[in-house]
Order: structure tokens, then sequence, then C-alpha cells
């Protein structure tokens, strides 16, 4: 039944050619579903890490068709299981700009959600590395939750990890559990993401998936890795380290309602407007 089905988060080292990103996803969703996930989430930029803007706008698509989507849509319906798209470009109405789109697809290969990634990184850290998403990407502005066999899912990105408001901005929208596709860096990784992603789950007694990318990239940039399943008690139920794989963990609905009634701090809130 789907109160015990299991959660996974896909590890990747994407590149900057799109085919072979995918070929890799392929393999580990493939994996993922023998292995029992009813629930698969790719990391953030799984089919593009891209070494400059310019290509990641050549590789854009339209809301709604292109190689990317198709591949999603296809490889949910093919093994049966509701996949969460990490982020690719979609493209705006304005030429140089995109959306970093984090796409839900159900079972049978339908597309149930797209949030847009709110929160974009602009920042020059202590190791001279600088990002400047702004430049390329549009800021989304809707909160996202769905209905799914697994409870509501909340969808966030990566540097979104920082801004609980968001994460309660989800739950007051009855999220139980949250995807959040992340590339995070080896520096801020190192220091905050354990710490983050357990600290969602634990102030919302909710799950969280964590699928990230892991290791040197073609474009420079070094990522964290150390994909994670967590539940609801901010319990690390699996982890994958460094490089290609996934963290897979079963998820009990059940244990779930046990803790948020054992800890009732989610009725405890006194500054929710």
């Amino acid at each position: 039944s789907p109160a015990m089905k299991k959660f996974a988060a896909i590890q990747m080292t994407s590149g900057p050619e799109v085919a072979p990103n995918l070929a890799a996803a392929e393999t580990l969703i493939a994996a993922a579903a023998v292995a029992g996930a009813g629930l698969v989430a790719l990391p953030e930029n799984f089919a593009l890490m891209a070494r400059s803007d310019a290509e990641r706008l050549g590789v854009a698509e339209d809301d709604g068709r292109g190689p990317i989507q198709d591949f999603l849509a296809a490889t949910a319906r093919r093994h049966k299981l509701w996949l969460v798209g990490g982020t690719l470009p979609i493209k705006t109405a304005q030429p140089e700009k995109v959306r970093s789109a984090c796409l839900l697809f159900d079972d049978q290969g339908r597309r149930v959600a797209r949030y847009d990634k709110i929160h974009l990184f602009n920042v020059t850290l202590s190791n001279g590395e600088q990002y400047r998403e702004s430049a390329v990407f549009e800021p989304g502005t809707e909160v996202v939750v769905a209905d799914t066999p697994f409870g509501k899912l909340g969808l966030a990105v990566c540097y979104d990890l920082r801004f609980p408001e968001l994460f309660r901005a989800m739950l007051d929208r009855g999220a139980g559990v949250f995807a959040v596709p992340s590339a995070f860096t080896a520096l801020t990784g190192r220091a905050h993401w354990e710490v983050l992603v357990r600290a969602r789950a634990i102030e919302n007694l909710a799950w969280v998936i964590a699928p990230a990318q892991s290791g040197r990239h073609a474009n420079g940039r070094e990522t964290h890795g150390h994909s994670m399943v967590v539940s609801p008690w901010g319990e690390v139920l699996a982890r994958h380290e460094s490089g290609p794989g996934m963290a897979l963990a079963e998820c009990d609905a059940a244990r779930q309602r046990e803790m948020r009634a054992q800890l009732p701090s989610l009725q405890h809130r006194k500054l929710n407007a």
C-alpha cells in the first residue's frame, strides 16, 4: 500500500550534455523502481550542469514540451512511479531569462505540478566562487503543494532550504512531505546542508526527500552530495554520500501521524497569522 512506499533521493554528477545526463538519470530511476520506490526525486540541474548562461538558454524548453519534459513523463510512466523532475530551464517571456522549474509527474506520466524556484542564489563565497542566478533566472512566485498517494507533497529547490517561511507556507497548505532537489556547493554543503534538511523535517514534522548533485562538474564547480531521506522526527533514514547513487527509505504514514500526535508542536504555533 502507498502508506508504506519507499522514497528515493537520486544523486547525480551531471555534466554539460543533456543526453548522457538523461541516460544516467534513467539508470538510477530504474534501480529505484526495482528497489520498491513509489516516489523518486531527481536533483537540481539533473539534465544539465551548464558551463555558461548561454548553454542553459540553449537547452531551455517551452512549458509542456521538449526532450527533458518528454523524458520525465515517459520514465515516470514506464516505471509506474511518481517522479519529481529535479529542475530544468523553462522559457519565459524574456528571451534572456528562464525559470528554474521543478516538475512533478504521476505514475501514469501525467504532469501534476510545476514549482518555479523562488529564492535565487546570488552570493560570493569565501573561496571566491560567485553565483548570480538572477542573471539568467526569473524567480518564481507561487508556493506549490500537490496531492499524491504519499500525502500532500511540497516542492522547494536548493537555496529555498534557507527560508523556513516557505516551508511553513507549504505546511499551511497541508504538506506532510517535502522534496527539495538541490545542488549545494561543497563549501556551504559541508557547513549547512544536513542541518537545514533535518531542521525543515523536525520543525514541520514532515518527511524530507533531499536529492543532490555530487562531485566535480565540467563547469569547475564542486557540489556536496549527501542526498538524504529524513523522517518527520529528523532521523536520517538513508544517505548517499558521494558520487551517483540514491538514498532510499521506507516511509510510514501511520508513524508520521503518531509523531504529530505525540509532539503536537504544529498545534502550538503562535505567530502564524
